[in-house]
């Protein structure tokens, strides 16, 4: 690795030098990483459950422990994607590890059920434009309402709508997407099974690499695929030896159905939507539910 060159390169949110490490080693880092970052999660939705009383301070903290488990499956996601493209993919998902928008929509998507990596763009597609159109006709403008959910949970503000005028935003006290009413949120389980399979171990790092690098998840590639994959990874993880006595024949299901479709040739930056095409939708939708 290079000395750091300017007093930027020192510091934290440098996980983008670990495109810089010859492949066997960036994959020993992240096997370094991944029990701290499980650790890290794991301390914050047992602080959040500790808080069940107090509704806000509890979500408070699940929202950061599940974009620590986000920052898991970028990594996992890295580790699967062909190491052909592998330096081609490393900055787009570096910067998503960094992004809220991105993290929380990692988060969102492993409940998604597409037939193909095309369609899990589009419903990517649906979930990142920067404003959308909200009401029975889409009368309202609203910001993004992953990114408003998480900044209204935290923070106090001054907001404005369409007609300009300033007003408060008091925090708000509602429920998660990810609660506790059904167990343990589902990423954090998906991130549970890997690590009993042994996935997150060094040699587990190269099973997953080795087994899911075979397919170049782009395009019509299917969802089936993807559950094949998983078979033969659950197989060889078994074969040398990798799983340990916590893993249950339970959390198959959450390697099978609930650990999304590699997204390493995903777009998840936010798409911006001008006022005058929001606009020009809402009068579309008027005239369309009019009759005109």
């Amino acid at each position: 690795m290079p000395e750091a060159q300017k007093s930027s390169d020192i510091g934290m949110k440098r996980g983008r030098t670990l495109a810089n490490l010859p492949a066997s080693a960036q994959l020993d880092l992240i096997a370094e990483g991944l029990p701290i970052l499980m650790k890290s999660a794991g301390d914050l939705l047992a602080a959040a459950r500790s808080l069940e009383g107090h509704p806000r301070s509890s979500s408070i903290l699940l929202g950061h422990s599940l974009e620590e488990v986000a920052k898991i499956l970028v990594l996992m996601d890295i580790v699967r994607c062909p190491p052909k493209i592998r330096p081609s993919r490393f900055g787009p998902m570096m910067q998503w590890f960094y992004d809220h928008l991105a993290r929380l929509l990692y988060l969102d998507a492993q409940s998604w059920r597409p037939m193909h990596v095309r369609q899990l763009q589009e419903y990517l597609d649906d979930q990142r434009r920067s404003h959308y159109l909200e009401g029975s006709i889409g009368e309202y403008i609203l910001p993004n309402s992953t990114l408003a959910g998480r900044e209204s949970l935290l923070y106090a503000d001054i907001i404005t709508y369409e007609e300009g005028d300033p007003i408060w935003s008091e925090p708000s006290n509602h429920e998660p997407v990810f609660g506790f009413a059904g167990g343990n949120p589902r990423p954090w389980e998906v991130c549970c099974a890997l690590r009993d399979f042994g996935a997150f171990t060094r040699a587990g790092l190269d099973v997953v690499s080795d087994v899911w690098s075979r397919l170049d998840f782009k395009d019509e590639v299917s969802a089936t695929e993807a559950d094949r994959l998983s078979h033969e990874m659950a197989l060889a993880l078994q074969t040398t030896g990798l799983i340990t006595e916590q893993a249950n024949e339970d959390q198959l299901g959450y390697l099978y159905r609930s650990w999304q479709l590699p997204v390493y040739r995903m777009d998840f930056k936010r798409i911006e939507v001008s006022l005058d095409e929001l606009k020009d939708q809402r009068d579309a939708n008027f005239w369309s539910e009019v009759g005109y």
